[in-house]
């Protein structure tokens, strides 16, 4: 009993790793229009709140059993300041960033209708430095992620990840291309005046 927290901090960080690359993974699939629908269903982007939601509980509930356990002693400035653990501070620092992270995602998201546009757009894509951010900190600290079926559950993640990244590149590009105005056509050329046959005559003065 004396290593629960630890074996359930470990549990919960895997749970929400999964869950944060499901979540960057719909929100992918729903930006580049892979189901070719327009709009999506609202039960779409539901899906998609729901996993980060969800990754957040789990975040919580890993950085809390950490605090929890006496195995490692982790202090509270550990968890909420980057390289301030003397347990593997890299490893850590890229928790304590995804963290950080994945907060500032999901209050711009709840706030979505209180923020400009461009505002919240540019907080959301952070999500890509949070799920590297996250993937960094399970590989260097957690030791579950060394076994061979999490490998290859994350090399298929991020080809995916990467391969739906490339679409929405791809996408957005040719979405620039169709938003270009056309060139105005050139102007005709004024019709050249028909040459004189003879030169007019002068009328009689009477």
């Amino acid at each position: 009993m004396s290593h629960s927290w630890w074996y359930l901090s470990r549990a919960s960080g895997m749970v929400a790793w999964a869950l944060l690359a499901g979540a960057v993974l719909w929100g992918l699939l729903l930006s580049t229009r892979v189901f070719d629908r327009n709009p999506s269903p609202k039960w779409f982007t539901d899906l998609h709140r729901f996993l980060g939601g969800t990754a957040v509980v789990f975040v919580a509930i890993h950085v809390g059993t950490i605090l929890a356990d006496s195995y490692v002693h982790f202090r509270v400035v550990d968890v909420l300041v980057p390289l301030s653990a003397k347990w593997h501070p890299v490893a850590i620092a890229w928790g304590v960033v995804a963290m950080w992270l994945l907060l500032a995602v999901e209050v711009s998201s709840l706030a979505m209708r209180f923020l400009p546009r461009r505002v919240w757009h540019a907080i959301h894509l952070s999500s890509y430095a949070l799920f590297v951010s996250a993937t960094l900190h399970g590989l260097s600290a957690g030791p579950d992620t060394r076994k061979h079926v999490f490998e290859l559950v994350l090399s298929a993640t991020l080809a995916v990840v990467t391969l739906l990244v490339l679409v929405r590149i791809a996408t957005r590009k040719s979405k620039q291309r169709a938003r270009k105005p056309a060139p105005a056509p050139a102007p005709a050329p004024a019709p050249r005046p028909e040459p004189l046959l003879h030169e007019p005559r002068e009328p009689a003065i009477r």
